[in-house]
């Protein structure tokens, strides 16, 4: 299972997050490949001027068109949302670069175990403890400690690093626990958690809309000579997602932590266990669990059914 797996908790189908993370890419591309195509792509010669003329005299029933088009677009592309994020983790078939890419990432990795090492002196001060400490805090939340876990992507990389450190420091493996932790979540930490995956989600989807139009808007202005640069503006708006998408990834994971820790034990509660007396018992169940979940590792607890339907006080 990968990070992606993680970030799926069920939506409504129209909502604010499908307004912001489908409709919205949809509509800025659709509407982009209109204005070249209105203008006079595939041509010679763009017009703005045409394509200004053409949006104006449009009617109710062809922008009701346009709009549903936009839609439909949409929906369809609702369920490649997996897909998407897996791609810009890095999976890519070896040919693609994959091999240069994580090695990349490799070398990223080191710099900041270099970093984040106080050397030459017994006595640092406190600009060198606080860039060792800068140092170390972005190794934790940007890289996955062992090195058979880096992926090829800035992006991959803080999911695996989630996914590595998640609850792990209570024996729970964070890819199996997660979607059963969360709809346990009270209002406050879900909206936080929601919040959250909805930005790395939009900006996902926006990277991945504007490599994708920037790939068709080549395609038409390839016969219009200067023109041909209006390519940049999907492609800029692509990168600049990506990055977004990275930002939001650190958020999403901060969050996820956030959740496990305070509500871990809700989650044993739910499950009608007993609380353990210590780090050391919570650390052997959850362990258990998450063997159980992961690799149907037999594990027979002792169940412990409150007169309330399991709700501890």
């Amino acid at each position: 299972m990968k990070a992606g797996d993680v970030l799926k908790p069920p939506q409504d189908v129209l909502s604010v997050r499908f307004f912001t993370v489908g409709y919205l890419p949809a509509c800025a591309a659709l509407l982009y490949l209109l204005v070249l195509v209105w203008a006079g792509a595939p041509g010679p010669v763009l017009r703005f001027g045409t394509a200004w003329d053409t949006a104006a005299a449009l009617g109710a029933g062809e922008v009701l068109g346009i709009l549903l088009a936009v839609l439909l677009v949409a929906l369809l592309a609702a369920p490649l949302q997996l897909p998407l994020i897996r791609v810009l983790e890095g999976d890519w078939p070896r040919g693609l670069g994959t091999g240069t890419a994580r090695r990349r990432q490799l070398r990223r990795k080191r710099r900041l175990e270099e970093a984040r090492v106080i050397a030459g002196s017994t006595a640092p001060t406190d600009e060198e403890t606080r860039r060792a400490g800068t140092a170390a805090s972005a190794l934790a939340r940007s890289f996955p400690a062992p090195d058979h876990l880096v992926r090829p992507t800035g992006l991959g990389n803080v999911l695996a690093a989630m996914e590595d450190t998640a609850g792990r420091a209570y024996g729970l493996d964070p890819v199996v626990a997660w979607p059963r932790l969360y709809p346990l979540l009270d209002d406050k930490v879900r909206a936080v958690v929601d919040d959250r995956r909805n930005a790395l989600d939009a900006a996902v989807r926006m990277t991945a809309t504007g490599a994708v139009t920037a790939v068709v808007a080549a395609a038409l202005l390839g016969r219009s000579g200067w023109w041909l640069c209006l390519v940049l503006l999907p492609l800029a708006m692509a990168v600049t997602a990506y990055s977004g998408a990275v930002q939001a990834a650190l958020a999403y994971g901060e969050a996820v932590h956030a959740a496990i820790d305070l509500h871990r034990f809700t989650l044993l509660t739910a499950l009608h266990l007993p609380l353990p007396a210590d780090r050391t018992e919570e650390r052997a169940v959850n362990s258990a669990l998450s063997d159980e979940w992961r690799q149907n590792v037999p594990f027979s607890p002792t169940y412990r059914h409150e007169p309330d339907g399991g709700q501890q006080p």
